[in-house]
């Protein structure tokens, strides 16, 4: 089973469903309320562990009953927590989302702990892995931090995946320590902009091979129920549909794929293979509600997986 370290972010969700999004100044009766747990970092970290990865996470939690919550569910899903610190004085990352019935949602992020993350503290820990084979992060946490992490995972041979979520500006350092850049239809956009690329449709193979030319990484995108579209190292489209659901909750889903499609690659899968593998996973979780809590069992995501058929393992991960 491959090794893989995730630095990145926690939050505890407090997840509210109910009919429509309230208009301002306007209250709303809900329908119902669920307290969760979620941070597109520890989403990620979790949907890895389950498929039976060997996890890291590194993170900073506050010293509130929210933080000791954090760090007993990572435990619980078999991850180490050792490079998880507790910040005194601060809070835990938070996130208020509101879910409507046909499963969009609405999500804002209170950074909390994780804000106070450390380059150093990253790039030590990855240092001092004893094992690595693929790191992750996101960007609910400084770039800064990530880089360093990125750096230190180059200089071990581990490849880095960055899901660069929620959209923003990457810096250049950061993408030139990233290998796989995995965003969705919005973010993608977001970064054509950024990167002075004219917009087009994420499924145009002349604009993904832009953008992957612009970073220097190797580029998927996620397309929601439309499965996801990657380019393959010879510039080949490689496009994956999803598995056709009736959609309940959408939380989670670009976290199964992240997870699912770093625990594939990092196991030797080619491609598509890993592609066909995330987009299972990310389907399956929209089935039911809630983040961490709607991604498939740790069994149901093993045999999601072998259904997906095997292809040979490579002596090295693609970079």
């Amino acid at each position: 089973m491959p090794n893989i370290w995730v630095v990145g972010s926690t939050m505890v969700d407090m997840i509210t469903y109910a009919s429509r999004p309230p208009a301002a100044g306007e209250t709303l009766l809900g329908d119902r309320f669920d307290l969760g747990f979620g941070g597109k970092g520890a989403n990620q970290a979790v949907m890895c562990a389950r498929l039976g990865a060997d996890v890291t996470m590194v993170n900073a939690v506050g010293d509130d009953p929210f933080g000791t919550m954090t760090i007993d569910n990572l435990r619980a899903e078999g991850i180490d927590v050792r490079h998880v610190a507790r910040i005194a004085g601060e809070s835990t990352g938070a996130a208020p989302i509101l879910v409507e019935p046909d499963g969009t949602n609405r999500i804002l992020i209170v950074s909390g702990a994780n804000a106070r993350m450390t380059a150093i503290d990253a790039a030590t820990a990855i240092e001092g892995a004893t094992e690595l084979d693929v790191v992750l992060g996101q960007l609910e946490i400084g770039q800064p931090v990530t880089t360093a992490a990125f750096r230190a995972a180059r200089t071990r041979g581990a490849v880095t995946l960055l899901n660069p979520a929620p959209a923003a500006t990457l810096d250049r350092a950061l993408l030139d320590a990233t290998d796989w850049l995995v965003p969705n239809e919005v973010e993608v956009a977001h970064l054509a902009a950024t990167l002075g690329i004219a917009a087009g449709p994420p499924t145009d193979p002349s604009f993904l091979a832009a953008i992957q030319e612009a970073t220097g990484a190797r580029l998927i995108v996620t397309l929601g129920a439309a499965g996801a579209i990657g380019l393959g190292a010879d510039g080949a489209v490689i496009r994956v549909a999803a598995t056709p659901v009736v959609a309940v909750d959408t939380t989670g889903a670009g976290d199964a794929f992240v997870g699912g499609l770093a625990f594939a690659l990092a196991n030797g899968r080619d491609l598509a293979s890993s592609m066909r593998i995330a987009c299972a996973l990310a389907s399956d979780s929209v089935r039911r509600p809630g983040t961490q809590k709607s991604f498939p069992t740790a069994d149901a995501a093993r045999r999601l997986v072998r259904d997906s058929g095997d292809v040979p393992i490579p002596e090295h991960l693609p970079h």
